[in-house]
């Protein structure tokens, strides 16, 4: 008999209710219907009935788990699968791995590290059997048979307990095209692939909101189809400072069009406007209330980054917290903090929803019992269940470093409001949280300033309310009742033409004209006896080879040449990249196209330093001009795309193209239809260009002249007006044509 658990489930069929499938669990018949027996007793409870509301079977199971039980439900963590032993992104000195029989679970124990922190694991049976842990963190990218087989199994070591509770699978978002980045989009590549979200958002900014309803039902047939039933998906801060390192994984910087995306994408995704179903896919909606008003872009998965500061009075309320309302008004599952904390000092009033003053208290927001319990929950009137970012108890733990670990989880739960924390199974750590709050812990230890006991330690009646809210989640999403998928059906689904037709379809919608003299479309009659030089440029030399390869691939019923000074035509494709959000940069981030470029450090307390360094966010930046000059001599045109993934100052390529375009991680061929006639570009940037260094200058006291927590639309309202032009523009760049690129432009070819 087949070890593989896809192989032997066995299916009940209720008549206007759910399929019951299990693979060792025992059925109940009742009524005339099927019930799966979820605490092994044999008897059917309330918990069992599929006829009762996801809220109270979750009520009434909580009540039978043990503590220890419960404490495992409050911690998400990275996992690996058995094929991909180095998937989870933990470093170790183990190099063999151990299977299950079945050849799909990782057996491995191992003592790993990584950003977040340190631990020591055992394997994936004795994780789910022994640690009780049922909240995984996938970041391999395996295939669609795979990841079903895969998640099928974990059921199935899920069903040999004696309470059955099923695993949540989660994912970062893996439906766009990309660069794959630990901690963004993990994955890229299987399941069909649209433009990066900024494109998304271009697309729609220029052909229509449904774009977004077609995006969000094959997201949630695709990984309702593997069993991957929820998603950290996706981003609805707005990019405010330009030089926020995740500002590609967003929908731009208008907060109307991302609480408008958002309206269309929770219901989408989940199933209907009510919340999750039992075909949808939860969504934890990220990261509130916003991480857009970064200090001069420093992010807070490291320590410069760790304040938000809110220089413009009511920026929270005009900016920020409107794109979080449709995560409330569609009962999105969950919503994730940032780890940031607000920065009173360096802040102007800000208000909550009733227009009072918002105190600014120095906690991170997954800390913050104003943000979280009152403003959130109090006040917008949040349902879900929240969900902390990574790492918050180990290595981001900003505001309450006083704390020890403990202390963090029962401050968390306890006191602000999470209930479930990403980053490490700290079942032991929760579980020492829980026995302080009973063993008089407090009456022989020093309690930190500016806390009580109370606050740090983990109560029955707090445990019990995380874990009825994520039990909920997973009843509503069938999980419990029907949690298992055929492997051959989840291929078929992710590989229909239709869903990667409809999102090659955005791809082109995505592409942003942004200069043209008269150079484009290069039709048929343009290209005939012409020369063409083709050139891919990436921050990567080697990427940039390969990149250029496949470009010269696509262009191969072109006639082309090596050289620049012989083309008629010449296309470059221009693909910057600049730093890491896992780590600082030796100043700020940099934003020009530029090649080994001089610029200032910063010190510690993120101010500009006399020291300076070199920064390189594309090799071969410097040959731009060269090409240019070459082609031009020669009578020729050049036409250059810039790959937007963050604001970029275009100032160096620019001027030198005769017509430029704009993609956000699209596809090479869809820029390529644009350039040659057979689409007319529709898109619509997302996000203003900034000007040049003189917008984003920072002074002695570490302050920008443009402010942090603004959207670059709307920056010339407080910039100085030596800064402005004639029209009283000073943020937008404006290029050679007099056009600027400020949100929302984008000519056609029409």
């Amino acid at each position: 008999m087949s070890k593989k658990a896809s192989e032997n489930v066995r299916y009940y069929k209720n008549p206007n209710g759910p399929c019951i499938s299990t693979v060792s669990r025992r059925v109940i018949e009742k009524d005339g219907l099927y019930f799966k027996d979820l605490d092994g007793s044999g008897e059917f409870r309330p918990y069992d009935d599929w006829r009762l509301s996801p809220e109270k079977r979750a009520a009434a199971y909580v009540k039978v788990l043990s503590v220890d039980e419960k404490i495992a439900q409050l911690f998400i963590s990275d996992w690996r699968m058995g094929k991909y032993p180095a998937a989870g992104h933990m470093s170790t000195d183990t190099t063999e791995t151990i299977l299950d029989e079945s050849g799909l679970l990782d057996e491995t124990e191992i003592h790993g590290k990584n950003i977040f922190g340190e631990q020591h694991l055992p394997g994936t049976t004795d994780l789910i059997q022994k640690w009780f842990s049922r909240h995984m963190i996938l970041r391999a990218n395996p295939s669609p048979e795979e990841l079903a087989d895969w998640i099928n199994q974990l059921h199935a070591a899920a069903e040999a307990c004696e309470h059955f509770i099923p695993v949540q699978v989660v994912s970062n978002s893996r439906n766009e095209n990309g660069e794959v980045v630990f901690g963004m989009n993990d994955a890229a590549g299987m399941f069909a692939a649209w433009p990066g979200t900024l494109g998304i958002a271009a697309a729609v900014k220029g052909d229509g909101i449904g774009i977004i309803d077609r995006f969000a039902d094959c997201i949630r047939r695709e990984w309702d189809a593997v069993g991957m039933k929820k998603g950290y998906m996706y981003m609805a801060d707005v990019i405010t400072d330009p030089r926020w390192q995740r500002s590609y994984g967003t929908f731009g910087e208008d907060p109307a069009l991302v609480e408008r995306i958002f309206e269309h994408l929770i219901p989408g995704i989940q199933g209907n406007e009510s919340g999750v179903t039992a075909d949808g896919v939860s969504m934890t909606v990220k990261h509130f209330p916003g991480g857009g008003p970064r200090e001069n872009g420093f992010d807070p998965h490291y320590a410069e980054g760790q304040w938000n500061v809110y220089a413009t009075p009511g920026s929270l309320q005009n900016y920020h917290i409107p794109s979080f309302r449709p995560a409330v008004k569609y009962n999105a599952a969950s919503i994730m903090p940032y780890y940031s904390k607000p920065s009173a000092g360096k802040s102007a009033a800000q208000t909550d929803m009733d227009g009072k003053p918002l105190p600014l208290e120095p906690y991170g927001f997954a800390y913050n019992k104003v943000f979280i319990d009152g403003l959130l929950r109090g006040q917008m009137g949040f349902r879900g269940y929240i969900n902390s970012d990574t790492g918050i108890v180990h290595n981001m733990c900003w505001g309450v470093d006083m704390l020890d670990k403990a202390e963090r989880i029962g401050f968390a739960v306890g006191t602000s409001g999470v209930d479930l924390i990403s980053g490490m199974y700290d079942n032991a750590l929760g579980r020492e949280a829980y026995d302080r709050g009973k063993n008089g812990y407090y009456d022989t230890h020093p309690v930190p300033e500016g806390f009580a006991p109370e606050d740090l330690v983990l109560t029955d009646e707090a445990l019990d309310r995380a874990v009825t809210r994520t039990l909920t989640e997973l009843f509503q999403a069938g999980l419990f009742d029907n949690p298992y998928r055929s492997p051959k059906r989840a291929a078929e689904i992710v590989s229909d033409r239709a869903d990667w037709e409809e999102a090659e379809d955005v791809h082109r919608k995505s592409v942003v004209l942004l200069k043209n003299s008269g150079v484009l479309p290069l039709s048929t009659e343009k290209l005939s006896g012409k020369k063409v030089y083709a050139e891919a440029f990436c921050k990567d030399p080697k990427a940039a080879e390969e990149a250029t390869q496949n470009l010269r691939r696509l262009l191969a019923e072109c006639e082309l040449t090596e050289e620049p000074a012989h083309a008629d035509y010449a296309i470059l494709m221009v693909n910057p990249s600049s730093g890491e959000y896992f780590s600082a940069t030796k100043g700020y981030l940099e934003l020009e196209i530029c090649e080994r470029k001089t610029v200032c450090n910063v010190d510690s307390q993120g101010r500009p330093a006399a020291e300076t360094h070199e920064e390189t966010t594309l090799s071969g930046a410097k040959r731009i001009p060269e090409i240019a000059q070459a082609v031009h001599s020669n009578g020729g045109k050049v036409i250059a795309n810039i790959n937007i993934t963050l604001a970029w100052l275009v100032g160096n390529v620019e001027p030198w193209a005769d017509a430029l375009t704009a993609g956000f991680d699209t596809f090479t061929s869809a820029v390529l239809d644009v350039v040659f006639g057979r689409f007319c570009p529709v898109g619509k940037l997302p996000v203003t260009l900034p000007r040049g260094d003189e917008v984003l200058a920072v002074n002695s006291e570490g302050v920008c002249v443009s402010p942090n927590d603004v959207p670059g639309y709307d920056k010339d309202r407080y910039m100085p007006e030596e800064l402005k032009d004639e029209n009283g523009k000073a943020y937008a760049y404006r290029d050679t044509a007099g056009n600027y690129y400020e949100l929302g432009f984008g000519l056609t070819m029409a």
